[in-house]
């Protein structure tokens, strides 16, 4: 999906917004957009309210809605300086999370190696106790739906390009070295925690780090990897309300929302798409307010059936408009188009995985509503378009 989506923009000066309006028109573009910037505000106000859960673990009396809107006013206030200082910020915060999982993986590697003392046995007990899939295909599928979740904002790229100086350069850069991200922060820690645990020890109310250094039997586990559970969730929720301000000021650009949303402070901080981003935020901690228990497990169930939505028209987008580039991409995806294809279909067989299981039942349901609603509106939008461009008027 990354490459489908750098070969198309690095070359033609346009991020992903731009990328689906050339390729299926205004229609298309105005409904992932709209979507796309419901998922992230989701993902935003989901984010907050785990840093509210968080902080919780040090505040137990303070109510999860409190504790939400404080980390709601430190991240919304970050995000009103320059874009310089959010970079700033993610640089500090992504490199304590990256500090904590290089100590977790070489703290956990020792202990499954036997070179630090302990209790634990490390042959992987996960192998012999139901294997590999306890719950068959069925139950891998369902955990499909929290990692589409956890990898949504890795197309956030996309979105920075328009800021981003020499983006020729460090773009193939940053999708040449991202598998190599992957492979050491996610799959290296799941391989410690899967050789040192059992699966069915993990609780669901705990961390499965905090879990294995309680077992390893570090003194303040908990509390350290608390920290970094807390930093790793602002980090999330900053990246999520830069995202969703820039993408309506990139649509009112584009006549796909309100020109109000194009005004900036001078930093160029988007103003009123701040101010949308901070209502939606408000009625998440209202409804954490409301039901403090079920809020969080409701609101993850949606980003993950958007995100899906708008990595497939990323490579569609791909399928269209490569045929008719007079030159080659100077980033190109390997493989092309078969391995588009081939994402494209593997990523709308999980949707409709999704859509058939029990379990997201309310979720995807939600989510087939808002396409809906998304769909009819958009018939009213795309003919106000017209009128604006017609002979005699002005947008």
């Amino acid at each position: 999906m990354l490459r489908c989506l750098f070969s198309t923009i690095v070359d033609r000066g346009s991020n992903v917004q731009h990328l689906i309006r050339r390729a299926f028109g205004f229609r298309l573009s105005w409904i992932v957009g709209w979507l796309y910037w419901i998922n992230w505000t989701l993902v935003t106000v989901v984010e907050l309210l785990a840093a509210g859960s968080f902080l919780s673990y040090w505040f137990p009396s303070a109510p999860l809605w409190l504790l939400a809107l404080l980390c709601a006013c430190l991240i919304m206030g970050l995000n009103l300086f320059p874009v310089k200082y959010y970079g700033e910020a993610e640089f500090w915060l992504a490199g304590l999370k990256v500090a904590a999982l290089v100590v977790f993986i070489v703290l956990g590697a020792g202990v499954w190696a036997g070179v630090i003392p302990s209790g634990i046995s490390g042959s992987f007990p996960s192998a012999g106790d139901g294997g590999w899939f306890p719950h068959g295909f069925a139950g891998t599928l369902s955990a499909l739906l929290i990692v589409m979740f956890s990898y949504g904002g890795a197309e956030l790229i996309g979105v920075a390009v328009t800021e981003m100086k020499d983006a020729e350069q460090v773009l193939p850069r940053v999708i040449r070295t991202t598998i190599w991200r992957v492979v050491g922060f996610y799959l290296l820690p799941m391989a410690i925690i899967c050789g040192i645990m059992p699966w069915n020890t993990v609780s669901e109310t705990n961390s499965p780090f905090v879990q294995v250094l309680e077992a390893i039997g570090l003194p303040g586990a908990a509390h350290v990897m608390n920290a970094v559970l807390l930093i790793a969730v602002l980090s999330a929720a900053n990246t999520g309300v830069y995202a969703t301000s820039r993408l309506l000021y990139t649509m009112a650009e584009q006549g796909e929302a309100s020109r109000r949303l194009q005004r900036t402070t001078k930093h160029g901080v988007p103003l009123y798409g701040m101010g949308m981003v901070a209502i939606c935020i408000a009625a998440g901690v209202i409804g954490a307010y409301l039901a403090p228990g079920r809020i969080i497990g409701e609101l993850m169930t949606i980003p993950g059936f958007t995100v899906l939505i708008v990595w497939m028209m990323i490579g569609a987008a791909q399928l269209k408009l490569r045929p008719h580039y007079k030159t080659k991409p100077f980033f190109r995806t390997k493989g092309f188009p078969y391995t588009t294809m081939a994402a494209v279909g593997a990523l709308g067989a999980i949707w409709l995985g999704f859509l058939l299981q029990r379990e997201h039942r309310i979720g995807s349901l939600l989510c087939v509503a808002v396409l809906v609603l998304l769909f009819i509106y958009s018939t009213v939008k795309e003919k106000q378009h017209q009128a604006t461009k017609a002979p005699g008027r002005t947008a």
